[in-house]
């Protein structure tokens, strides 16, 4: 496994590729209802099991059906179902410029979503004088689930003031008796206060909002055009799809397979509970409290879950367990069930839930079309990190980049996010060109060059690169038993801080992460690197195949 990661690292330094030195998800599982939740930014799916109690489903192991596949006996609801309350959306009350239904007045950048990628956008491009509407069915509701960032990424962001917790480092358990503590600070979004700001931010600006769905958009040479549910058809000369895992609007043209990453997690009000108030809980892979329960012991050995908590207080915490990646998903009754034995194990006793989260999401799975006339970020672009789940920061952080692309590409002051390129003419903005008499105005931006130019700076080839890798590693932890993903995460956190800390945040390119699959294989047990070279040899061909076919993405620039 070394020396061949060794080789693809030589193969692609000697290629006519270029390699940057360091400086919707079609549907859920089956066995879930979907319905649309805010996450990330975008729209995620409320996973909610769709069987009868006494009925079997899929999740991986224990007895096998007439077709050869494995299924296990539902489990009961958890007790903890019982403490929920009625779902409440949340919303502000700010004052919005609503877009004007019979003027219908074009503009600049129809932006589909108001979660935090496509408010992101919104509020960068509208600073720089691009007039912009956003379309969102609510986009006063504060977005459900929690949100949990490294401190670092978020004070890159300057967005420490959206951090209500921080903790000082981070722990985790790998079994009874082996523990690691991270010395990084980790913190959790206040999303109220974060999607506060950035609304201020767009009112602030002049963003128009529109409250509606999307249907569906139709493109000229130069203008695209948006239909609503309502009716309502706006015009732009540019469309971006942030409407996360749902992909309304970007289109894919292979089949979508990800693994899932699924998880249940609860606000809660506890008598206790045995964790330090100063350090958040990020894995917890122990499993004595399935001792007494043989069918669920036996299906976690197979796909196991780890606990997640960020400690408020000695009676106030945030509670998830999480099945990192399987494919298909652990059904939610399970990690629910483990959750509650998990719970009663350590003697946490829960007084009340003040909130729960269903989360499905996708991890690796296909790119969409590179290039296509509607622009995309968040999970319909394929930013969730397909080892990790993560998306948040690596999605705030690609806004600028899309964002002065786009004002650029449309006749825009040049911004060191982009390459720089010439200005257009400045006699009119892209808005008023296509309120022009003339259909097409030979002096508006073509839209599928403008497009391609913006999904170039958005996935140029280094950041194809680094999620190929991202996949590989994905393709690894899939095949990983608990005893084989205690190992792996034994020599991860062994290694430097730079490497752990850089693959998590998506900071590592190529080269580099050939540096730290080969110190990961240096650090691993020979069993776990028996272990890495009998599941891995076959993802890594495809890995070496996949960067040996890479191109150039139309647009970018050598």
């Amino acid at each position: 496994m070394a020396m061949a990661m060794a080789e693809l690292g030589s193969a692609l330094s000697s290629s006519n590729l270029s390699v940057s030195s360091p400086s919707s998800f079609s549907s859920p599982p089956s066995n879930y209802r979907a319905a649309s939740i805010a996450f990330s930014g975008e729209f995620f799916f409320r996973a909610v099991p769709l069987h009868k109690a006494g009925e079997s489903q899929l999740v991986g192991d224990s007895k096998r059906t007439k077709g050869g596949r494995r299924q296990v006996p539902v489990c009961r609801a958890s007790g903890l179902l019982e403490l929920v309350p009625p779902h409440v959306n949340k919303k502000l009350n700010y004052e919005l410029l609503m877009f004007d239904t019979v003027k219908r007045k074009a503009v600049d950048l129809v932006v589909v979503g108001a979660g935090p990628a496509g408010l992101a956008v919104a509020q960068r491009v509208s600073k720089l004088g691009v007039n912009v509407c956003v379309v969102d069915p609510a986009p006063q509701s504060v977005w459900p689930n929690n949100y949990g960032v490294w401190v670092d990424e978020f004070e890159d962001l300057d967005l420490l003031d959206c951090l209500d917790y921080t903790w000082a480092s981070a722990l985790i358990y790998l079994d009874d008796v082996k523990k690691k503590t991270l010395e990084r600070p980790y913190g959790r979004v206040n999303r109220t206060r974060l999607k506060s700001k950035m609304l201020e931010a767009c009112i602030a600006n002049g963003v128009q909002f529109h409250q509606s769905k999307v249907k569906d958009v139709n493109h000229k040479l130069s203008k695209s055009s948006v239909t609503c549910e309502d009716g309502t058809s706006i015009e732009a000369a540019v469309v971006l799809d942030a409407t996360g895992h749902s992909r309304r609007l970007v289109k894919y043209d292979k089949p979508f397979n990800p693994g899932y990453q699924i998880a249940y997690g609860i606000v809660a009000e506890v008598d206790s509970h045995p964790f330090d108030v100063d350090k958040m809980l990020f894995m917890d892979w122990r499993d004595s409290h399935l001792e007494g329960d043989k069918q669920l012991k036996e299906g976690n050995l197979k796909l196991p879950t780890f606990l997640y908590a960020m400690p408020f207080s000695a009676n106030h915490i945030f509670l998830e367990e999480t099945s990192l990646v399987a494919r298909p998903g652990v059904p939610m009754d399970v990690i629910q069930k483990r959750m509650e034995l998990r719970l009663k194990h350590l003697g946490i006793h829960v007084r009340s839930i003040e909130e729960d989260e269903h989360c499905v999401i996708p991890m690796g799975g296909v790119l969409p079309v590179i290039p296509q006339r509607v622009l995309g970020i968040g999970g319909t672009a394929g930013m969730v990190h397909p080892s990790t789940g993560y998306m948040v920061a690596r999605t705030l952080a690609a806004a600028p980049t899309l964002a002065d692309s786009v004002v650029q590409r449309l006749g825009g002051s040049p911004s060191s996010h982009v390459p720089s390129r010439p200005e257009a003419p400045q006699s009119s903005t892209p808005s008023q060109r296509l309120e022009a008499p003339s259909d097409e105005d030979v002096s508006s931006p073509n839209g599928d060059e403008l497009a391609a130019g913006v999904w170039a700076d958005l996935w140029p080839l280094k950041r194809q690169q680094q999620r190929a890798f991202f996949c590989f590693g994905m393709d690894v932890l899939l095949k990983l038993d608990l005893v084989g993903t205690r190992r792996f995460f034994d020599a991860f956190f062994d290694l430097d801080p730079h490497h752990w800390q850089g693959f998590l945040s998506s900071r590592l390119y190529f080269m580099e992460l050939i540096g730290f699959g080969l110190s990961l294989f240096k650090h691993a047990t020979n069993h776990a690197r028996a272990e890495i070279v009998a599941i891995g040899t076959v993802p890594l061909a495809r890995l070496i195949l996949e960067i040996a076919q890479m191109k150039l993405p139309k647009g970018q620039s050598k």
